[in-house]
């Protein structure tokens, strides 16, 4: 789910998505989906983001959509989990394409290079 609040507020005080990248820190890119609701954003982003903005945490927040777990083929290789010809099997609720895969793959290790970096930052 978009995050419209936190968009709206954000263009009204004049702000680029990279000004709001820096503050939470991350990247323009992952900034971008967490404000386009790909990638969710932790309560203490929102803290940092409506403290930036200068406006209650009320004001910029939206729940997140509940996300269904659904398991991948490609990577469940436990017993029981073979994909029948359907695409679909007892174990598996829906299907994720390759293309998805690497994606979400992508982003993961994205996410894990910020969090190395924040640790590093934080023993400083």
């Amino acid at each position: 789910m978009q995050k419209e609040k936190l968009r709206t507020v954000r263009k009204m005080k004049g702000f680029t998505q990279q000004q709001m990248a820096e503050v939470i820190p991350t990247d323009v890119s992952n900034y971008s989906r967490k404000e386009s609701g790909t990638v969710s954003i932790t309560q203490t982003e929102w803290n940092k983001l409506a403290q930036f903005l200068e406006v209650p945490v009320e004001e910029i927040y939206e729940e997140e959509d509940a996300k269904i777990i659904i398991e991948n083929p490609v990577f469940n290789d436990s017993p029981g989990s073979n994909v029948g010809n359907s695409g679909f099997s007892a174990n598996n609720m829906g299907y994720i394409t390759n293309e998805l895969s690497i994606e979400i793959i992508k982003t993961m290790q994205e996410y894990i290079g910020l969090l190395k970096e924040e640790i590093e930052r934080l023993k400083k």
